[in-house]
């Protein structure tokens, strides 16, 4: 019997712009340097074969803007794009019941939120923690396991850390 794998892949938004005052945390939008950064990394997941079944995103500004650059890129079809709340402002505990609750027919899914969560959520995962995603930073984590629901740090098969400009 062939082990089954899931591919969890984590990204941090792009580069956002603090140039408006008055808005919310929530509509804060991307900068020029995320924008791009966001084509780049996206392009190299394309070459490595690294494309998801699913993108599940923030629904801030910034995560989304990323997300959609990351799915053009890829090709998707707008029925493999989410946006769930509980991305944006939330727990490990709550992101862990999100992914947890992942159908078993979806084999990668790719996470889009922010700090500190994103960082936490490797951690989670990862034998030897990750001081900082930086914006546009993909953590790639791969499990074996049948499930969403069993997927942790035992069965973690293998992980690879993509930041703009370098990989890791």
């Amino acid at each position: 019997m062939m082990k089954q794998k899931k591919e969890l892949q984590v990204v941090r938004h792009a580069k956002s712009s603090w140039d408006y005052d008055g808005i919310a945390d929530i509509d804060r939008t991307l900068k020029e340097r995320g924008i791009l950064n966001a084509y780049e990394i996206s392009r190299k997941l394309k070459l490595n074969s690294k494309i998801p079944d699913r993108i599940i995103s923030s629904p801030a500004d910034r995560a989304m803007h990323t997300a959609v650059i990351f799915a053009r890129v890829f090709d998707l079809q707008f029925k493999d794009f989410q946006i769930n709340n509980i991305l944006y402002e939330s727990s490990l505990e709550k992101i862990l019941e999100l992914i947890r609750g992942l159908p078993g027919d979806c084999h990668s899914v790719m996470l889009f939120g922010h700090n500190p969560d994103v960082t936490d959520l490797v951690n989670h995962f990862v034998k030897k923690p990750v001081e900082n995603i930086p914006t546009s930073g993909v953590a790639i984590l791969t499990f074996v396991s049948p499930g969403w629901d069993l997927v942790s740090r035992e069965n973690l098969d293998g992980e690879v850390v993509y930041f703009p400009g370098r990989e890791e």
